[in-house]
């Protein structure tokens, strides 16, 4: 397989991730209180909204790859 192409089914793929899944959320553990030998963590949840158009743009991008891979083929 060509690298246009593994690219754009990894495009594609993930435009439809973007459309499934709306946002991305992670976690990140920080000090809140930092006193010689006494330490306090908290962790905080992280949301990453993911736009259609992010998910629109991937999917449009990787349908063009495999079909110039397949035209020059």
């Amino acid at each position: 397989m060509k690298p246009p192409s593994i690219i754009g089914i990894l495009l594609i793929v993930l435009g439809i991730a973007a459309f499934a899944y709306q946002s991305f959320t992670y976690t990140t553990t920080e000090k809140a209180i930092d006193l010689g030998p006494i330490q306090v963590t908290t962790e905080k949840e992280h949301t990453l909204p993911l736009s259609p158009v992010v998910g629109a743009a991937a999917l449009i991008g990787g349908v063009l790859l495999l079909m110039q891979g397949r035209s020059k083929s």
